[in-house]
């Protein structure tokens, strides 16, 4: 593969301009899912909705990583893309064709969710199949700066859409974007499962995998695996922790701790649009960087500063204060999200490549939910400098972790 920088290699951008494209259907086609629920139920039936939707995508993602690594991350990613875009091109013509009902919503959600727990863990797998060890991060970056732009972008394609064709255009062009991603990804090279796992056996230890090991038998070898590595195991805690608060509970958070303050909406816009722009900066500054020295003892302090400004943010007095720190805040558990992410793919045998990514996806989207309850309750008790300060806790724990493993405070990106 070549060494060139990630941003001039023509195979990871067209990779990076079918993740752009998937991860902005993905938003166009939750708003309208969620806006298509508030029209025909109203706002009880827009939690049945989206529920239905979660749940499968939570319960079958483990299942999905085996089935990335039992017929390769590249094959996967391009039939469940097909699915997606067949299913939701589906609903558009459904809703344009008669009035959707609840229950149909339902069982588009529900489709969707399931598909999407496959599709998510094989896509996750390629970047170390079409890209060099020496652009793991570079990709991460790339990927991080794909994230923020479909988040900036697609609610406003998605609102624009709902304006003038209602739920049935914002399904179609969720549908539009779900093909440019799967047109995109069939030019994709992707090095092969045969090549990779021979690569990877000339490097490390054997493992015993049967090939015709049943899927549970398969699933709990990948949990194994990442249990019993030294590396691994830790990173994905580290993870894990770094992510519960930041993947989304921090939005309701900063929702509440504008209304406590009086800020009002335009403070909170403020504050997430820097915490966005800081992320964007990292994942930026990772994408041209030729190298990160000492990226365990980095990713540490990174995490450290990302626990300090938590516990600020929930106690500054002034809004302009509140932004920077949210900046700050963005800029640094970004940089932590584009390291661990290309430590995980740089430490993981190819062989479980997709079990490995489902499993920290899982921690991503899995536990943050968790917290959402959590937070209204504890604002409503201790106020929202309280949540802030539990997150810069977790946060803080996290760093800890990673400082306590030699062998993650001592990670290199680039192994000899």
């Amino acid at each position: 593969m070549s060494a060139r920088p990630a941003y001039r290699d023509a195979n990871v951008l067209r990779w990076l301009v079918a993740y752009t494209a998937s991860i902005t259907g993905d938003v166009v086609y939750f708003l309208a899912l969620t806006w298509a629920a508030a029209r025909v139920g109203g706002p009880s039936q827009v939690g049945l909705v989206v529920a239905a939707g979660a749940l499968p995508r939570a319960v079958l993602m483990l299942g999905g990583g085996v089935v990335a690594d039992r017929f390769g991350p590249r094959r996967v990613a391009l039939v469940s893309d097909a699915v997606r875009c067949a299913v939701i091109l589906g609903a558009a013509a459904t809703v344009t064709l008669a009035s959707p009902g609840v229950w149909l919503l339902v069982t588009v959600a529900l489709v969707f969710g399931a598909v999407d727990a496959v599709f998510m863990p094989a896509v996750g797998a390629l970047p170390p199949l079409i890209a060099a060890p020496a652009q793991f991060a570079g990709v991460q970056g790339m990927r991080g700066l794909s994230i923020r732009l479909s988040n900036a972008v697609g609610p406003l394609l998605a609102a624009a859409v709902l304006v003038t064709a209602g739920p049935a255009g914002a399904f179609a062009a969720a549908g539009i974007l779900f093909a440019l991603s799967l047109a995109t990804l069939l030019t994709v090279r992707a090095a092969s499962s045969v090549s990779a796992v021979s690569a990877a056996s000339s490097a490390r230890p054997p493992l015993r995998v049967s090939a015709r090991a049943s899927a549970l038998r398969e699933l709990a070898d990948g949990l194994r695996y990442v249990r019993r590595h030294r590396m691994l195991a830790p990173l994905v805690a580290v993870i894990g922790l770094g992510e519960m608060c930041f993947s989304g509970p921090v939005a309701t958070g900063l929702v509440l701790l504008a209304e406590e303050r009086g800020w009002g909406a335009a403070g909170m816009g403020w504050i997430a649009s820097a915490f966005s722009a800081g992320a964007a900066a990292s994942a930026l500054l990772l994408t041209v960087s030729a190298r990160i020295p000492r990226a365990g003892l980095v990713m540490c302090a990174a995490l450290l500063v990302t626990a300090g400004g938590a516990v600020a943010l929930g106690r500054v007095p002034s809004l302009p204060l509140a932004v920077v720190l949210g900046g700050l805040i963005g800029l640094t558990s970004g940089f932590t999200t584009t390291v661990t992410g290309a430590l995980l793919q740089t430490e993981t045998d190819p062989r479980y490549l997709g079990r490995v990514t489902a499993v920290t996806t899982l921690c991503t989207l899995g536990l943050a939910p968790v917290l959402f309850p959590a937070v209204g309750v504890t604002v409503a008790l201790w106020g929202a400098g309280a949540f802030f300060v539990g997150c810069g806790g977790i946060c803080l724990l996290a760093a800890g972790l990673g400082l306590a493993v030699p062998v993650l405070r001592r990670a290199e990106l680039h192994r000899p």
